[in-house]
């Protein structure tokens, strides 16, 4: 399912190859785009959104607080862990604090390629595709489920002789299968060498007003979404050495100091160095 590899600040020219936009189904990248805050969504996906921050009212703010998760998880790879390339599967619309920013701002060698197959966010691929001068960003069309394509497509902007940081932020809940989780977060690991990193966060179903919000999801999102406990994300790990604190909520994860007392949510994360 991959089409294309969007080098630089290139989409592309020819429109047999866009996806179609279907604005009668609610998608889950446009829906979460609502709850961040965005513009870039529907009627559909906003009386989805409504529904869930009536079942749950702080919803929104947990998709915020696990954006700033994101971004703290980049700085420390860019930063103190010193990786300079970063796949970015299931990236979604883009918002505030986006992988390339993060990273770029940090060190502006950065290179990052992005991965998703959501036709609105392939219509703002140019908003996405922007770099420092140094640094370079890049955009792949393509399905989670096939990351040897994925790899094959990443191949032609990231030097896998170098490090790696493979970030799949809210994706893998929409595999419902452990093993074919595990299965697509190996085969792209193996790819990279030593000194990678695997970072991810995910809803969790510790707490029933999640399980509620997330019945409401399925029932009218596509795709469906499915939530695991703390057990089955630190499965998703095993041959990795966890960076401390491990898995936990995304609140937990080094928080910023003004952000030390935030309380858990069941957004859960961790962050993985490939020995």
């Amino acid at each position: 399912m991959v089409r294309a590899l969007l080098e630089d600040v290139r989409v592309a020219d020819d429109p047999t190859d866009a996806p179609k936009l279907d604005t009668s189904v609610p998608q889950t990248a446009r829906i979460w785009n609502y709850l961040l805050g965005g513009k870039d969504n529907f009627e559909v996906d906003r009386a989805v959104g409504d529904q869930i921050i009536a079942s749950l009212p702080h919803f929104a703010e947990h998709a915020r607080l696990s954006r700033q998760y994101l971004a703290r998880a980049v700085r420390f790879l860019a930063g103190e862990a010193g990786v300079t390339q970063f796949l970015d599967i299931g990236t979604g619309l883009p918002t505030a604090d986006n992988t390339h920013e993060v990273a770029q701002d940090t060190n502006p060698y950065a290179k990052i390629v992005y991965v998703d197959n959501d036709p609105l966010v392939l219509a703002h691929a140019r908003a996405l595709l922007t770099s420092t001068p140094e640094g370079q960003t890049a955009y792949i069309d393509a399905d989670l489920h096939d990351p040897a394509r994925i790899l094959e497509q990443a191949g032609q902007t990231l030097d896998f002789d170098k490090p790696v940081a493979l970030m799949l932020m809210g994706i893998l809940g929409h595999v419902e299968d452990d093993a074919e989780a595990k299965r697509i977060v190996d085969t792209l690991l193996a790819a990279f060498p030593s000194g990678s990193y695997f970072a991810m966060y995910d809803g969790s179903d510790i707490d029933p007003d999640v399980r509620e919000a997330a019945r409401i999801w399925n029932i009218s999102a596509n795709p469906k979404y499915h939530l695991r406990s703390p057990e089955r994300f630190a499965a998703l790990f095993d041959g990795l050495e966890l960076v401390e604190p491990g898995v936990t909520s995304v609140t937990r994860w080094r928080p910023d100091p003004e952000g030390k007392d935030a309380a858990e949510i069941s957004q859960y994360c961790a962050v993985g160095r490939k020995p």
